[in-house]
């Protein structure tokens, strides 16, 4: 079973319920989930004779602050028997808890380690949740939509202290004093000498 449309239609008759919609873009195949079906699903993808998707090649979200549920988290899978790509998706509020891969596919640590990191999703059973790219005393979450893009805190080596500091954000307002007009219509100064020029005359 190679074929896009006969693995789509495999995945479909064995786990009618639990598929809320599919399609074929791209040339791969799309299915969206209720969060509480991801180990069913993931489990027959993986281990079915005629889908054998065996490799979970990412894990990753899509924030969008302004729907009720905010994220959608994304897995792609891929099947070397079949030299095909699965994308799977389903969305989720805010605080709420999903399942860990990492029983089914052990790549997953890593993967749901650095979504919680920059998303703040956390996942239930994970063998060691925590930071994987800032530091554990970050505050936020940088991937999602609402974060700074200055951040929260900066690091720094401080000449008085003689040692790396680290302080909240201050952003410095020298030079931030801009002339926007375009020079062909002239400066502030280069008008307000004109004037003049022009009310002695």
């Amino acid at each position: 079973m190679t074929k896009l449309d006969d693995l789509e239609k495999k995945i479909n008759s064995e786990l009618t319920t639990k598929i809320k919609k599919s399609e074929i873009k791209h040339n791969q195949i799309y299915i969206e989930i209720d969060k509480e079906d991801l180990i069913d699903v993931t489990l027959f993808i993986k281990t079915n004779k005629d889908t054998k998707f065996r490799q979970l090649i990412d894990i990753t979200v899509v924030d969008y602050p302004e729907q009720t549920q905010r994220f959608k988290i994304v897995y792609l899978f891929l099947s070397h028997e079949f030299n095909q790509r699965l994308i799977l998706t389903y969305f989720i509020n805010e605080n709420e808890l999903i399942s860990s891969l990492t029983s089914i596919f052990p790549a997953a640590n890593w993967m749901e380690r650095e979504v919680f990191d920059m998303y703040g999703v956390n996942f239930k059973d994970h063998p060691d949740l925590r930071r994987i790219l800032t530091d554990y005393g970050f505050e936020g979450h940088p991937l999602r939509k609402d974060f700074p893009l200055t951040g929260h805190s900066e690091v720094r080596y401080s000449e008085e202290q003689k040692k790396v500091i680290n302080e909240p954000v201050k952003l410095e307002q020298n030079y931030r004093n801009f002339d926007y007009e375009s020079p062909w219509e002239g400066t502030k100064y280069i008008k307000e000498q004109t004037q003049a020029n022009d009310e002695k005359n």
